[in-house]
């Protein structure tokens, strides 16, 4: 069984660096999909999933926090990285605070983001893992529950009816 790649997507409005990040991403080995404007972004995101996205806090048509904001919203999973040009303290807290999961600024060594996308998606992948162990561990208990009540229920209609056989006449055994 082969495992899926990660898939990324890419919103840069720079063709250049769009281009290079695809290019690099796709030869480590990630499924990427790549976006120019917030508006673009968001209709892939709604159409598929992706494990992370490089955003890009200047965008054309909005700011990256609100971009930010929007997939939060449609993909509440999904590793999100800002991407930026124009570093601030404003824009750095904003951008965590809206749900930013990296901030990065530009210019940026390749192996530097590569590093930090493996990173975010082993975090990813423990919440997912730690999710599933939580469900298993639920599913356990409510068996062990209702296994317990059956037993109980059980145990509390074998002694009725050994007290109601007590309070009958012998040889006379009453069911009730």
């Amino acid at each position: 069984m082969t495992k899926n790649k990660p898939s990324i997507l890419i919103v840069e409005d720079d063709a250049n660096i769009r281009k290079t990040l695809n290019t690099i991403l796709q030869q480590n080995g990630y499924d990427t999909d790549t976006a120019e404007n917030g508006r673009e972004a968001i209709q892939k995101s709604q159409g598929k999933f992706f494990n992370l996205a490089l955003l890009d806090i200047k965008l054309p048509d909005m700011e990256g926090t609100k971009l930010l904001i929007s997939m939060h919203e449609t993909q509440p999973k999904m590793m999100k990285i800002m991407v930026t040009g124009y570093p601030s303290l404003e824009n750095a807290v904003d951008a965590l605070n809206y749900g930013a999961h990296a901030y990065v600024i530009k210019p940026f060594k390749p192996k530097k983001l590569l590093e930090l996308i493996e990173k975010k998606l082993v975090e990813q992948n423990e919440a997912e893992k730690i999710t599933q162990e939580k469900v298993t561990e639920w599913i356990k208990t409510r068996v062990r529950q209702t296994k317990e009540t059956k037993r109980a229920r059980n145990a509390d209609s074998s002694t009725h009816e050994q007290r109601s056989r007590k309070k009958t006449k012998p040889g006379l055994i009453l069911y009730i």
